[in-house]
This record gives C-alpha cells, structure tokens and sequence, in this order.
C-alpha cells in the first residue's frame, strides 16, 4: 500500500551516472542513483522499501548538492524487489587478475620446475620457507616482480618463468612455539633456483636492498638461502653500465653486529650469492654443495682454464678450510638446524632437563696424561639435547658450540685434548676468537672449559702467523662485555690457558677447577727437563735419570695441583664435577638482562 512520498536528494555535486526509472520497487538499504564526483561513482541508498514515483534527472545531468533526484512511496514488505543498480566497480575483476598472478609464482603453478627439483633431491625454494616459519605467519614483499628483462623477452613470458624474479622473501616468525612475540619475527629470504639459475638480477637486487632496510629498522635477524649462481648479464631494463652502484652488499655487510645473519645453501653456490653467504653469522651447507668467489663462466673468462662446477669449491673443501660452519644432510635437515641455531638468541626455554651430572666425575681418566673425548663432557654439563657444534671440522684443537644451561643460552668453548693435545694453534685461535665475537654481539654468555699445555710451538706452527692470530684470543677475550666462566678441566698451562680465560683466571665471574685440574706457566714436564737439564744430564744412569725426572714431575704436579693454587685464591675453587651447572647458573642468575638496542661491535669477524 503506498504512503507519504520520500525525496531522495543528491548528497554532493556530481553527475548521474544511474538511476531508477519510474515504477521501479527498491528495497532499504539498497541503492536507488550513482553519483559520480571528483572521479569518485557514489550509491544513493534508499533508506525506506518503496516504489519510485517520479524522477527528477537525466542521465549525465550534473546536479547540486541537496538537488531533488525522485521520490518514493512507501510500500509493505515482503515484496519483490526489482533488479538493484550496481556501480561498475562491483565486479571484482581486480582482485581476480591479481589473485592469478600471485597463483603463478606458487609451485603448483609451476609442476614442471618443482619436479625437477624433487627430483634432484632438493626442496623448492618455497617448500624451505614454509619449513622454516610459523604456519600462516609469512607475508611476501613483491611476489609479483618479474625479471628487468622486458626489452628482450614479453611480458606474459617473463610472468611465466621468472616469478618473484628468483628471490621470495618477506617477515614470518620463526619458533614461535617456543618464543611467542617478537622474539620469534624475522626476515626470510630465498634465492630460486628454478628461476634463471637463482642469479641476482636487478630487481631482486632492489628487493634485498627492501629487505635489508626492514630488517635494520625492525632488528630483525635475517635467515637467507643463498643458493644460486652469482650475477645475471641477462637484464636489458636496467640504468647503467657495471651495476657496482648496487647497494645490496654494503646494506648487508653492514648488518652484521646487529641483528642476526643466518646463511643457508645447497647445490651451487657462486659469486654474488657466495659474497652475501659469506658475510653471514653461520653457513649452513647440504652434502653436495659447491661454494665459490667465481663459478665456472668467471675461471674461464680469466683465462684460468675451464672446469665443471662440481670441481670448484667442493664441500669437502669448504668445510675443512671453515667456510662451512655447520654441514647437513638435506634442505629438510638445514631448516632444522637453522631454526635450532636461531634459537639461542630468541631467549630461555621453559622447557629443560639435565643429565645425570654424577657421570661428569668419571669423564677424565684417573691417569693425567691419558685422553679422553671433551664433547662427552659437554654433552653432560648442558641440558639435553641442547647442543650445537659449530665448525666442527676447522681448527680441531677448539670446539665451539651454542648450549643451554637451565633453558638458557651460552656459547662453549672448550680445548680438544685429542688433538695436538689441546694446544692452541692458527686455526683454533681464529675459531675461538671469532666465536666470542658472536656471543659477545648478541648477548651469549661463555663457558670456556680448559684443557691446554699451552700455545703451539715449533718452526712449523710458526709459518702459519702463529704469533698473530694466537694474539686474537686476548685482544677478543679482554674487550668482551657479556659474562665468561672458566672451568678447568685439567691442564691449564701458560699463555693458552690465559687467553681461554680471556687473559687471567681472575677474568671470567667464575673461574673454577675439577679435582683434575692442574696449573703452571708450562707443562710440567718440559718446566723439569728446562728448569733442571744440568742436574738431570749429570746423572748418567739412565732408569735413575728417568726416576728422578719422574720425582721432579710429581713433586711440581703436588704445587701445581688444582687444591694447592686454590689455597693460593688463584682460583675461586675446586669444585666436584657434578656442581659445574651449580657455579655456571649461579653467575647465569645474577647477570642482569641486555636492553642493547643498537651495535655493541661494529660488526662480527666473517672469519
């Protein structure tokens, strides 16, 4: 049944795009005119169920605000409701064409290039990231980008095989199971091999370049998948001649000390990607990868011959030398150990147990010269299955390793007695060195465990700069800010203990000794066969001779024992293996925590 009549009046100025003709029934809410202003279309909605009665307008009349447009007549519902007026934007095919190309980047899209992947044994690019982060939780910068090659190559071309232009990277967060918050947000990045041989092209120079920023400005860590063969001589789109005006190296290089650097691989890593792999906090590799400054192409173009990628940095190599600092089996394998790594600067773990630490008393043999395996020392000290070796295969006089302590995190360092007997040389001077950096970056406190005759001696060790990077270890250890705690497992002679001590057993918070533990400023037995040669060559028998060097030992092992430079306060104690996690907890807990917002050091020696 009709009613009073409504006006329906232009709310702005503008011109009439549509509007209901006579007769035509409109329901609430719906629209009843389009008002086009200022490039804007603008519903007229009805506010009542009526039936048009009269129109005032034309189409394409421009109209003042408050104009008359039609009136209504009220009608009672239910009634059927004629065809409403759409706007032309209604039709979302927008969102449809970007939905597809977002579809075509994905590896379902792409079946042909992910199977041959699968089929070398190897994980897509995207398959590894999803690994890595939280469910639901990564958000892609320019997944839509195609390769700087539009002057060679069409546009639906590039779209099909160059998706994300062979770099997929954006924010996730990662363990946040464990670590809820921010604690668990990072940037991650990928190289795609599957597109042009994951080479660095100028637009996914500029998307590193993005990232980078968001990482710095954020202090986020970055884990980066490096795979991939260098630069790319392919982009004709880009400005310029030499392409060194990139930006991507220095952005990286510079991030190191504040946020950290995680570097993954697999396959053939060349060139730029082996540059940007190489300023990273830890590589990780894949059995099988190739890590080079220059692949094939390069050794050939500087007329050094030609050889086939698999003999140019072989991993056998790489990771003997230390350039690898963390070899697994699989990209499954090295997601895992990434996001195990990570953790250690993402905080403590609630969760925790501790071995028996009664077994630590049995570790070291009764005879003082005997050796024995350090890693099943620390094995125990920590908490279970809390540790990870760091560099296992270079300098293996040194161990380095991250662990837990009651869920928290500290670095360890610990000599090797089975190798060259735990003296320091070169290489394990290097690795400790540049292991306290890392910790003292990112707030880690270290355990340094002490078994050492000292530095390495000899013409030999002596063509390596011995003297040089022996002296790492005290310039490093001095300058440390976070918290270190000695223990000495048994030897601790001259300079090579002092500098595992970062240059004193007053040094660390806490420098304590195992019953085993023994003191000097050198081996005992080469301090009597120095300290007393004229006494020991005038006796000419030699089972007397021999006899009496034994004495000697014996009676400086009873001066230099662990017990007797306790009473001296040259350490803080003699402890009972079993209450090692006691002492190192005990400085743990007191420590206060970090509110470091910006670098503590310039940067982490990539060596």
């Amino acid at each position: 049944m009709a009613g009073d009549l409504t006006e329906i009046t232009a709310p702005m100025q503008g011109t009439v795009l549509q509007i209901a003709p006579e007769g035509t029934i409109v329901g609430r809410g719906r629209p009843i005119a389009i008002l086009e202003s200022m490039k804007m279309q603008h519903d007229i909605i009805s506010e009542i169920d009526g039936c048009v009665q009269s129109v005032s307008v034309v189409l394409g009349e421009t109209v003042k605000a408050g104009q008359l447009l039609c009136t209504l007549s009220a009608v009672q519902t239910p009634v059927q409701i004629d065809e409403e007026i759409t706007s032309v934007s209604s039709v979302r095919r927008d969102l449809e064409e970007v939905n597809d190309r977002h579809q075509l980047g994905l590896d379902e899209s792409r079946r042909v290039q992910s199977e041959r992947r699968h089929g070398q044994g190897r994980q897509t690019a995207r398959e590894n990231l999803a690994l890595l982060v939280d469910p639901g939780s990564f958000v892609e910068y320019g997944p839509v980008v195609i390769a700087a090659q539009r002057r060679r190559r069409s546009i639906d071309d590039l779209i099909a095989h160059t998706p994300a232009d062979g770099l997929v990277g954006g924010l996730a967060s990662i363990n946040g199971d464990l670590f809820p918050g921010q604690e668990s947000r990072a940037v991650v990045m990928s190289y795609d091999y599957a597109v042009l041989a994951g080479t660095q092209g100028s637009q996914n120079h500029r998307k590193k370049d993005r990232l980078f920023d968001v990482a710095e400005r954020l202090q986020l860590p970055i884990v980066f998948f490096a795979e991939g063969g260098g630069g790319r001589p392919g982009d004709t789109d880009a400005p310029g001649v030499s392409g060194l005006d990139c930006w991507a190296f220095h952005d990286f290089a510079r991030l190191s000390g504040l946020v950290l650097l995680v570097g993954i691989t697999g396959g053939y890593c060349f060139a730029g990607n082996a540059a940007l792999l190489g300023c990273c906090d830890v590589v990780i590799a894949c059995e099988g990868s190739n890590i080079a400054m220059g692949g094939p192409a390069m050794i050939e173009g500087g007329g050094l011959g030609v050889f086939e990628p698999k003999e140019i940095g072989p991993l056998e190599i790489q990771r003997a030398n230390g350039v690898v600092d963390i070899v697994v089996g699989d990209d499954a394998e090295a997601v895992e150990v990434a996001k195990k790594y990570l953790s250690y600067f993402q905080g403590a773990l609630r969760g925790w147990s501790e071995p028996d630490q009664t077994l630590l008393r049995d570790v070291i043999p009764v005879h003082r010269v005997k050796a024995y395996d350090v890693r099943a020392v620390i094995n125990l000290m920590f908490d279970v299955d809390s540790v990870l070796e760091i560099r296992q295969e270079f300098g293996l006089g040194m161990i380095t390793a991250f662990a837990r302590v009651q869920g928290q995190s500290v670095g360890v360092i610990a000599n090797n007695p089975n190798f060259l007997a735990g003296a320091i040389d070169s290489d394990g001077a290097d690795k400790a060195a540049r292991f306290m950096q890392l910790c003292d970056a990112f707030d880690i406190p270290i355990v340094t465990l002490v078994d050492t005759p000292g530095m390495m001696v000899g013409p030999d060790v002596e063509r390596t700069a011995l003297v040089r990077h022996c002296s790492r270890l005290f310039v490093t250890g001095a300058n440390l800010t976070v918290p270190v705690i000695s223990i000495v497992l048994r030897k601790s002679y001259g300079l090579g203990a002092q500098a595992m001590m970062a240059g004193s057993t007053k040094s660390p918070l806490a420098c304590v000794a195992w019953p085993t533990g023994e003191f000097g400023g050198m081996g005992l037995e080469g301090a009597v066969r120095l300290g007393y040669r004229k006494e020991l060559d005038a006796i000419a028998d030699p089972e007397e001779r021999e006899a009496t060097f034994r004495k000697m030992v014996d009676r400086m092992y009873e001066s230099g024992k662990a017990l007797s430079v306790a009473t001296h306060f040259e350490i803080d104690d003699v402890i009972d293996p079993a209450d090692s996690r006691k002492w190192i907890n005990a400085v743990l807990s007191s420590v206060k925590s970090a509110t470091r917002t910006g670098k503590k050091r310039a940067n982490i020696d990539t060596w």
